[in-house]
């Protein structure tokens, strides 16, 4: 009766069934995975908010494939100020989610089973977009050697005729690597020979550690290039359901891509009038809480690394950005043993990092803006002698 590209495994796995028995017993829980800055005691200017959406604009209905134009030239203004990238907003389409924009790029560049190369380890939402999608994906490999970088010898193994895209995500999630210029060089002119296009989620691109800006691929004119945002992490507002994607690179590609992307955008005209019209109050707020953000991620980190630093046979991996963290385990330890021992004996949760698709060695992932009483008492019960 079903589709085959619904066919999921749907049975809980351990850590899923362990988490339920918890819950199920109101059992408090010391959260280390919290990624909702909503839920994290971050102050929110709760009245220019809601004050934004009383636009009487917001009782017409006037149908705009990109996205109304005042909104797109807000997230034009934010790459220029931000970024010092110029961004046409014509090459802007709004969406209500990076999810949807991923669809819309799928459907774009792929026929039914056509591939595209996905980094190893990252987000695990891909695998499901690309299942509703019809789209196979093929992972490519990031290497670790006190930092993240491609291995560009898995990228050009994983090629085929049927791969349309290179995914990235700068910087990675959960990772925290961003691209490096070397790399840009190298896939850019990779795609360029194979006829391919970039894929770039830049959700996180606005939380590098050391505070100072990294470059965006929303400037990138060497090949045709998708980069997706929202201001679900850009100005911590996943509920307002606002995000987009940019096409940038040779106007012989960038028009036909721009002229199909209309097509199917007109064909949902999914993102609602009013959060439109609230879109430069909404994408303003990131003026104030992305500083909250990126001060409670340093000191959790910096308490992290303090706490591991006692311990050597715990290490905390390199990375330069994001919301998160990630440990390698010492040697023995499976990732799925130790969080669910963790769930069960001292109710801390955790990820492993089987769920972002790591490699041999077994890893946990913690949450940066988890709220520090919290992230305290929480890894000081993962992390003991």
């Amino acid at each position: 009766m079903f589709s085959q590209r619904t066919n999921w495994t749907l049975t809980p796995n351990r850590h899923a069934q362990a988490l339920e028995q918890l819950r199920a017993a109101a059992t408090s829980i010391l959260d280390l995975t919290a990624s909702n800055p909503t839920n994290c005691g971050f102050h929110y200017d709760g009245a220019a908010i809601l004050e934004a959406f009383r636009k009487p604009e917001a009782l017409s209905y006037d149908p705009q494939p990109r996205g109304l134009l005042p909104a797109r030239e807000e997230v034009s203004r934010y790459y220029l100020q931000d970024h010092h990238a110029a961004v046409n907003p014509e090459s802007i389409f709004l969406t209500t989610s990076t999810s949807e924009a991923y669809s819309y790029v799928f459907r774009l560049l792929c026929n039914a089973h056509d591939e595209i190369l996905v980094p190893k380890p990252s987000y695990p939402l891909f695998e499901f977009l690309a299942d509703l999608q019809d789209v196979t994906l093929v992972p490519y490999a990031l290497e670790y050697a006190h930092g993240w970088f491609i291995d560009f010898h898995s990228v050009v193994r994983a090629l085929t005729p049927r791969t349309r895209a290179i995914l990235l995500v700068h910087p990675n999630n959960p990772t925290g690597s961003y691209l490096q210029a070397e790399e840009v060089n190298r896939l850019n002119k990779l795609c360029r020979e194979r006829n391919l296009s970039l894929i770039v989620d830049e959700v996180f691109l606005d939380y590098p550690f050391a505070g100072v800006p990294r470059a965006t691929f929303a400037a990138n004119q060497e090949s045709l290039t998708f980069t997706l945002s929202g201001l679900s992490k850009i100005a911590a507002l996943p509920q307002m359901k606002v995000a987009w994607v940019v096409t940038t690179g040779p106007e012989s590609l960038v028009q036909p891509a721009l002229e199909r992307l209309d097509v199917i955008a007109d064909t949902y005209l999914s993102l609602n009038a009013p959060t439109q019209w609230a879109f430069p109050t909404l994408l303003e707020q990131r003026r104030s809480l992305q500083p909250q953000i990126l001060q409670r991620v340093r000191e959790n980190r910096a308490h992290l690394q303090a706490l591991v630093s006692q311990h050597p046979s715990w290490e905390l991996l390199d990375a330069d950005g994001g919301w998160y963290a990630v440990l390698r385990l010492p040697a023995g330890l499976s990732d799925e043993d130790v969080a669910i021992e963790l769930l069960r004996t001292h109710h801390v949760l955790v990820h492993p990092g089987h769920f972002y698709d790591f490699g041999d060695d077994d890893y946990l992932v913690i949450s940066l803006i988890t709220p520090p009483d919290v992230f305290a008492k929480g890894i000081s019960q993962l992390i003991q002698p």
